[in-house]
């Protein structure tokens, strides 16, 4: 049966005194919305709907620039979960599949986990995702009789046996559409808070004589975000596990508690990543590359046998083939780099294409941008730019050629030439030692008046 995911996205998230919506916070170079969408991506959803509240058109935005099929939902006023995943009735008008409602704010549900939801909604009318919670604390219990979930009590209305059970709520529900809707449309707002809660759907199913169940996963995939410390305390969850993954898979990361992933960071087994390495969205780092230290990557990939860094800087579109080297202090800026090719220090390559085994000297800047639009520089296959040399673009370096140290270089160079671009040096004798005894004098007048 098809399956449509809703997501309920609508709070404000006071207590991350923020003024972006909670949801839009980021772990790992994404927004905590779009890690909830990854979770639930695993099984290809037919519809995905966002519920929207607070900063709903950037929600919603953030929501397509992942996904670009995702509608949203606004809920206009936050009357509890239950009204939230009401407001996605009219974009399931017309779906007949299974919903799973998931939480904007829980980052780290796993996909294996939203599968076991799928398989146990085959069997039961409505499914609950639980945990089995060290501390309970203020979360929801799971009322079961068996393999049946009675119902769900939050813990504000559970009375003392009910707080001792030590199975959670999660939040997370799967159930047919119809049958979720129909349910949602009884549950009531006669609780503490007020409010209508989507966890009331148990009873109500149960009470139809529907069956329920609940299936299980570990705590730490619950971890809900609605503080900064909670964020950062999520960001350290995941770099955790991404470097074990990492480590596990074959990568040697030297000081792993130093190396930052992204979300979708990927990194080829043998490769080498040593201290304080930071990588941002979209890296890609082939088998064998070596990620020496301090260095930052992002929207990037790095070919196998490539070094980079240390101090190095690689910006969205770089692309190094083999055997690459970009060394210490060097940016690469949208700019294809083909095998061999050895940029080691001190330069900028930004709107370029550098040929096969060309030597870029230190110092070297392609100045791509007139301040008002990029331009490119292509550099042949073995050529060799001196040190300090300035390509104005759109230029053309040929293979093979060669520019002489300090040029300025603004005109295209043919194969095999030698281009030298600079001033004529001029030479004037004893001039240092007049000038110098002016600057003196100049010093010893000034230095006397302020005395």
């Amino acid at each position: 049966m098809s399956t449509a995911l809703v997501i309920l996205a609508a709070g404000m998230g006071t207590r991350m005194n923020s003024d972006l919506p909670k949801v839009l916070h980021k772990i790992a170079g994404a927004p905590l919305l779009v890690h909830a969408m990854k979770s639930g991506a695993a099984i290809d959803p037919e519809k995905l709907v966002i519920v929207a509240g607070h900063g709903a058109d950037e929600v919603a935005s953030a929501a397509r620039d992942w996904y670009d099929r995702a509608e949203t939902a606004l809920q206009e006023e936050q009357l509890g979960t239950g009204h939230a995943v009401l407001q996605a009735r009219e974009a399931l008008a017309d779906f007949d599949g299974d919903v799973i409602v998931l939480y904007g704010d829980t980052p780290f549900i796993q996909p294996e986990t939203i599968e076991k939801i799928v398989a146990a909604r085959a069997l039961n009318d409505v499914v609950v995702l639980g945990f089995d919670a060290a501390d309970p604390g203020r979360y929801g219990r799971l009322v079961m009789a068996g393999d049946t979930l009675e119902r769900i009590v939050e813990f504000k209305d559970a009375s003392d046996e009910e707080r001792a059970i030590t199975l959670c709520n999660s939040g997370i529900v799967a159930a047919n559409a119809a049958t979720l809707f129909r349910l949602l449309d009884k549950v009531g707002n006669d609780n503490a808070a007020a409010e209508y809660y989507l966890t009331d759907i148990v009873a109500l199913a149960r009470a139809e004589g529907l069956s329920a169940t609940a299936v299980t996963c570990d705590e730490s995939e619950t971890l809900g975000v609605n503080s900064r410390a909670e964020l950062a305390a999520a960001e350290a969850a995941f770099q955790a596990r991404a470097r074990a993954e990492a480590m596990e898979n074959g990568v040697t990361l030297t000081a792993p508690d130093t190396v930052h992933f992204a979300h979708d960071t990927v990194i080829g087994r043998d490769a080498v990543v040593e201290p304080n390495v930071v990588f941002g969205p979209g890296v890609t780092v082939e088998s064998g590359a070596l990620i020496r230290a301090f260095s930052h990557l992002e929207g990037c990939h790095v070919s196998r046998g490539a070094t980079v860094g240390p101090y190095a800087r690689l910006r969205p579109g770089a692309e190094l083939a083999e055997d690459v080297h970009v060394g210490n202090f060097v940016e690469i800026k949208n700019a294809v780099l083909d095998e061999g090719a050895k940029a080691n220090h001190l330069s900028y390559i930004g709107d370029a294409h550098v040929g096969e085994k060309a030597n870029i000297g230190a110092g070297t800047i392609t100045c791509n941008y007139d301040g008002v639009m990029k331009h490119k520089t292509e550099i042949g296959a073995n050529a060799f730019i001196g040190s300090n040399t300035m390509l104005v673009a759109p230029v053309r370096v040929g293979n093979r050629a060669m520019t002489g140290s300090g040029s300025v270089i603004t005109q295209d160079i043919e194969d095999d030439a030698l281009a030298i671009a600079r001033a004529t040096q001029v030479n004037k004798p004893g001039l240092a030692t007049k000038l110098r005894e002016i600057l003196q004098a100049k010093k010893a007048k000034r230095d006397k008046g302020a005395g």
